[in-house]
């Protein structure tokens, strides 16, 4: 860390000034209402720190005791604690979306019409007695997804955006991993913040108030369209200083988000940072809210922090199995330039699944087998309401046991880091006309247990997850990346009886070193398989009583993609 990073705001002793209630006007004629807190400076002006949600401004959050930052009343999810930035020079506004919380109007959560909204409020806030007029944003979640988004629309005065552990894609980074719906975040997110409004205290003052179609307009638009780009960031727009934050744990819905970001965004000042834990703990600790402060006074009060001249990437380097955080190495791009590409090819010994929770159905092996072989099995597996029923159970949870096929590395001779983005070509055919492709990358330990990591809400995970529906496996070859498949998701190719196609899955970055001893586990199935939830998938009828097949060897060249990174 520079010896310039002590040179940040100190906390000063500020009277708190509380606006509740505060009428934003938009360009349409409506109002939102937002909470300012703010220091009273007398004529001193503060930039400010905007976030805009559905999550209700007026929703306090009660932090677990483990918290680095304690509990008070101005505390809110997912965002800044007024505490501690008011007194180090900062205000905090807070604004309750249209047709959430206090704001009235039509409920369109993550939408075009949010952006636009969020520029309006940036800058209105801008504009006031007691504002430098440089607005910065900051928040974890939806806090960050609303960040790319307005800054699509480059507000004059939002000066440096702080996504943390943001979605950027809603359609490939949330609603459709690989093209198949992720209907277990998706619908319970709904529901939830349906009955926060509904059955919570909003009801006595917004009664009509969260009634977006957003489930609807999900599954209506199951195809990437303008719809969903309009929704979602656009790289070639974001300009302004970006600090891309992300967390290893975050892959089913916003890791992806914040490499692309990084790799993509037009922004000539970009840094990338990725943490492990859960999904506010790094947000709130005491190192977490130094490189918050750090980048906000370099770019909205010109404090020399010596954050610029760190190299741009800061990652947590997971050696498996802590509840705490890993040492940060800095890197100097990403993905790493010294990384070796390292293809792990597909070995089956199987025709069909061994039936045995742990056992393995082939091998990954260094050179590709000269023998073709394949492996069958069932894309529906059996629940107690049988297949394909009318039951929820049936087509959207696990509960059929172990499902698919497995595949195991030899143990590894020497601790082996695996750092940077994957990629599973797969050789598949099925009875049926499309196939859910589901991967998990394991870390076994020599006792032939798995060793967990820490996800974003504090579950067991394992080392990353893949995701394919094979009729969306057309590739935009402009956007794709040999480590990095970008699938177009403009048309279905579908699947003809039988007949094997070659299929290129995105699994999400990782970074893990497999201790001397581990296995790579890598699991291939129909449905969500171990450490899935609450991040599960919709498992259509095109599933009922069909048998998929994996191919390997011979012409059908299937291999893992590992970004290994050499010892230094």
């Amino acid at each position: 860390m520079s010896s310039k990073s002590a040179n940040v705001s100190q906390p000063k002793d500020y009277k708190l000034i509380v606006e509740k209630d505060v009428q934003i006007p938009m360009r349409d004629g409506a109002i939102l209402y937002a909470d300012v807190l703010r220091p009273d400076g007398g004529a001193e002006r503060f930039p400010a720190i905007a976030n805009i949600s559905v999550y209700q401004k007026d929703k306090l959050w009660i932090p677990p005791a483990d918290l680095d930052e304690k509990a008070n009343p101005y505390m809110n999810w997912e965002s800044v604690n007024p505490l501690w930035w008011c007194a180090r020079g900062y205000a905090c506004v807070r604004v309750d979306s249209r047709g959430s919380g206090k704001s009235p109007g039509k409920c369109e959560p993550s939408s075009y019409q949010e952006a636009l909204d969020f520029y309006d409020a940036i800058e209105w806030i801008a504009k006031r007695p007691w504002c430098s007029g440089k607005i910065g944003t900051l928040g974890i979640s939806y806090h960050a997804s609303s960040q790319w988004r307005v800054a699509n629309l480059r507000p004059p005065s939002l000066k440096a955006i702080m996504p943390w552990e943001g979605r950027a894609d809603q359609y490939r980074d949330q609603a459709y991993h690989g093209g198949i719906f992720s209907i277990g975040f998706v619908a319970n997110w709904m529901a939830t913040h349906t009955a926060h409004h509904l059955l919570g205290r909003p009801r006595s003052y917004n009664p009509d108030s969260f009634q977006p179609d957003m489930l609807w307009q999900y599954l209506r638009h199951n195809l990437d369209s303008e719809w969903w780009r309009q929704c979602s960031a656009q790289w070639e727009r974001i300009d302004m200083p970006l600090y891309s934050v992300g967390n290893w744990g975050g892959t089913s819905l916003h890791l992806r988000g914040n490499t692309e970001g990084f790799m993509n965004a037009a922004s000539k000042h970009k840094k990338l940072r990725i943490h492990t834990g859960t999904h506010f703990h790094p947000f709130h600790s005491e190192e977490g809210r130094m490189d918050q402060l750090r980048w906000f006074d370099h770019w909205l009060k010109g404090n020399d922090t010596g954050l610029m001249d760190e190299p741009p990437v800061k990652l947590e380097v997971r050696t498996g199995g802590s509840a705490r955080p890993y040492p940060f190495r800095f890197e100097n791009e990403w993905p790493l330039a010294r990384t070796k590409w390292t293809k792990m090819f597909l070995k089956l010994d199987r025709s069909e699944p061994s039936g045995d929770e742990r056992g393995a159905e082939g091998s990954l092996v260094g050179a590709p087998p000269k023998a073709a072989a394949r492996v069958t099995y069932s894309a529906s597996g059996v629940t107690k309401a049988g297949v394909a029923s009318g039951s929820s159970l049936s087509t959207t949870h696990g509960g059929s046991g172990r499902t698919g096929i497995a595949l195991e590395a030899p143990p590894f001779t020497e601790d082996t880091e695996i750092t940077g983005p994957l990629m599973l070509n797969l050789w598949v055919s099925s009875t049926s006309e499309d196939m859910d492709i589901l991967v998990t990358i394991r870390n076994i330990g020599p006792d032939g247990k798995d060793i967990w990591e820490v996800g974003q809400h504090g579950q067991p995970i394992p080392v990353t997850k893949g995701y394919l529906r094979a009729s969306h496996r057309k590739l935009d070859p402009a956007k794709s990346l040999p480590y990095r498949p970008y699938h177009a998701h403009d048309e279905r190719w579908w699947l003809k009886l039988n007949e094997p196609v070659e299929c290129q899955i995105e699994i999400w970055p990782t970074c893990m070193v497999f201790k001397r001893g581990h296995q790579l586990r890598l699991d291939i199935q129909p449905r969500d398989g171990v450490g899935s939830a609450p991040y599960t998938h919709f498992h259509a009828d095109y599933n009922a009583g069909a048998e998929n097949s994996i191919h390997a060897g011979g012409e059908k060249v299937s291999y893992l993609l590992l970004p290994v990174i050499p010892a230094q």
